[in-house]
């Protein structure tokens, strides 16, 4: 049985789907959720509680569920009765009669940087291990780019493609050598 998407996507020409800014922060958060251990199944119906219970309608993507919403989760987890909430409730670990994410969780959400609104303003992409390239929505149209120097990764590998020599690429556009290596390496991996 399918339900609604969990991700927020746009219908793009081509038939392809389109991902906006709040169904990439979606995805980053779902996957640590995912990683942790807890089953779609379990996801669903608690964002449905989330949305009900917060009036979030992005409740992934909201900075609430990191922390209203892991009270609101481990509850949930705590009175389902299903055989597989455990896994839920693992996802939160209770400090002090405070609910906080696993660390796994938590790492995911360091990763955003949430504005006034309560709503990601700023993603740092967890693909590369030394360079640091985020997603702002307000730069480069949204493209990933680099934090130092503001390089979209796209320009920066189209140049080394093109046959730079990586200390040129970097020097050209502003952005250490070693986050240039990181993202070539990683851009070959998946072209692999």
């Amino acid at each position: 049985m399918t339900g609604l998407p969990v991700i927020t996507a746009l219908p793009a020409p081509k038939g392809r789907p389109s991902i906006p800014f709040v169904g990439l922060s979606e995805a980053l958060v779902l996957a640590a959720v995912r990683n942790a251990g807890v089953p779609l199944q379990r996801i669903r119906p608690a964002l449905e509680v989330l949305a009900v219970e917060l009036g979030v309608d992005h409740a992934l993507a909201s900075r609430r569920l990191y922390t209203d919403g892991a009270e609101l989760l481990f509850d949930y987890a705590e009175t389902s009765g299903e055989p597989d909430a455990p896994a839920a409730r693992e996802l939160v670990v209770v400090r002090k009669k405070q609910y906080v994410f696993a660390p796994v969780v938590e790492r995911y959400l360091k990763l955003i940087t949430y504005g006034t609104d309560g709503y990601p303003d700023l993603v740092r992409l967890p693909v590369y291990p030394r360079a640091e390239v985020v997603v702002d929505p307000r730069r480069s149209f949204g493209q990933p780019i680099f934090a130092r120097g503001g390089a979209r990764v796209a320009d920066v590998l189209d140049r080394f493609l093109a046959g730079e020599s990586l200390r040129d690429v970097a020097e050209e556009f502003g952005v250490p050598v070693v986050e240039v290596e990181d993202v070539v390496r990683a851009a070959s991996r998946r072209a692999a």
